[in-house]
């Protein structure tokens, strides 16, 4: 099966938005260059289909330019692990359609989703960022848990 990163029922906005269902997870960070990147899984059991092997998270993304280089983010690139090890690449320009600019102190907020067909899982990955000057490096992505409630297991 291959995965799919899937935009959630209805918009998700804010930092501690939440999907109806959603069971919020804990924040993972990690900081490269001056790019602070945090993420926050959730478990949305209303979408979510256990007797059929459908189990689905959201994650909520804040990415943060605390450098003070202009930056802009050109791609994305998740490795997705199940419960059973098995992993797929995922990799496509920008995130959520968008390419954002963010200037020093700026940040920018998403929240998209993924499916495994096992209960557990873990993603993991890395965004490339473009200077105003044309370099380019690799912000990472802390891995992060995809756990059932009261299952959960901290990567980092």
């Amino acid at each position: 099966m291959a995965f799919t990163l899937l935009p959630i029922a209805g918009e998700l906005k804010g930092a501690h938005a939440m999907a109806s269902g959603a069971q919020s997870g804990e924040t993972y960070q990690q900081i490269t260059q001056g790019i602070c990147v945090r993420v926050q899984p959730q478990y949305l059991a209303d979408q979510s289909d256990p007797a059929k092997g459908r189990y689905v998270w959201a994650y909520h993304v804040d990415i943060r330019n605390d450098g003070e280089e202009t930056v802009q983010l050109r791609s994305r690139k998740w490795r997705i692990t199940d419960g059973n090890g098995k992993m797929e690449e995922v990799v496509g320009p920008g995130v959520v359609g968008e390419q954002p600019i963010l200037n020093s102190g700026d940040s920018f907020q998403y929240t998209s989703g993924c499916p495994l067909t096992t209960p557990s899982g873990f993603m993991v990955g890395s965004y490339t960022m473009q200077r105003t000057g044309g370099q380019t490096f690799e912000a990472q992505i802390p891995a992060f848990s995809l756990d059932l409630p009261g299952d959960r297991r901290r990567l980092n």
